[in-house]
This record gives C-alpha cells, sequence and structure tokens, in this order.
C-alpha cells in the first residue's frame, strides 16, 4: 500500500493543538509515521 503524505500533514504535529480536529489529524500523522518506521 502506497500512503501520500504532503508537507501539510507533516507539518500538523506542529500546528497549534487546541482543536479536535487538528489533534486528531496529528495523531493519525504520527502513528502513520510510527507503522513506517517499523516497517509494517
Amino acid at each position: 500500500m502506497k500512503i501520500y503524505l504532503d508537507v501539510c500533514c507533516l507539518k500538523r504535529p506542529f500546528d497549534d493543538q487546541g482543536q479536535d480536529r487538528i489533534h486528531l489529524e496529528s495523531e493519525a500523522v504520527l502513528l502513520i509515521l510510527a507503522h513506517v518506521e517499523a516497517g509494517e
């Protein structure tokens, strides 16, 4: 499976986490990157 993450996605964890949507998107991006690093 290929997943395309543009620069906006990769910068999301550095955005203001005060909004629920931004926080959830940040967690999703970090989870995807953790799976990539683990080779899954």
